[in-house]
């Protein structure tokens, strides 16, 4: 599996509750922070879920 780098761009102020709690799921704290995970079906998942709010990129 190879991993992924997330970084938040918009600010989930305003924001559903569920999206709110799947930023801190993983592990997101504020923006233009960057987290690496690995690529797996769930983290995929949680990605498409807020997807307007984060960008997303492969790490090598």
């Amino acid at each position: 599996m190879g991993k992924i780098r997330i970084t938040q761009r918009r600010s989930a102020i305003g924001r559903h509750f569920t999206q709110k709690r799947t930023v801190r799921a993983l592990g997101i704290h504020r923006l233009h922070q960057s987290v690496e995970h690995e690529d797996t079906p769930s983290v995929r998942g949680m990605v498409n879920k807020i997807s307007h709010l984060v960008e997303v990129e492969t790490v090598g």
